[in-house]
């Protein structure tokens, strides 16, 4: 699987009822820790790796077979993508992102109306909310890690 249809099936699994803004934001995230200049993402990218960053343990449910033991079919090895999650892969692999989403590291759907001010700790602070997902930009212990 090509590392635009690894991309593809991400946003579909992670975003695909977010809409295009939505689908956007994750795409971004994504290439925001392949593209970090330090911290934990730079070294799992070794120098601009789209599959390290999808596959590392523990981001990214859409990436896992199996959630706490059992099987996970919600999982990037079962979308079927459409042209539209190509085309936003293509958009954020030719350098484009959200004006608004900043250098975000990380996102999450709370579940609730407001977003935590920091996330997932003190590494990561709120930037703006898209669809039901938050997304965090790093602070500057990030890059300690």
């Amino acid at each position: 699987m090509s590392d635009r249809e690894l991309l593809a099936k991400l946003i579909k699994c992670e975003a695909g009822g977010e809409g295009d803004n939505g689908m956007r934001a994750v795409a971004s995230v994504v290439m925001n820790r392949v593209n970090a200049p330090g911290g934990e993402y730079a070294r799992i990218s070794e120098g601009g790796s789209i599959r390290n960053i999808i596959f590392q343990p523990g981001q990214f449910v859409c990436a896992s077979e199996t959630e706490n033991g059992r099987y996970n079919p919600q999982n990037l090895f079962n979308m079927n993508v459409e042209q539209i999650h190509l085309d936003i892969a293509d958009w954020a692999i030719a350098g484009n992102r959200l004006y608004n989403l900043g250098q975000a590291l990380w996102f999450f759907n709370p579940f609730a109306p407001s977003c935590p001010g920091r996330f997932p700790s003190d590494i990561g602070y709120f930037n703006v909310r898209i669809g039901k997902h938050c997304f965090y930009n790093p602070t500057d212990a990030y890059y300690e890690t």
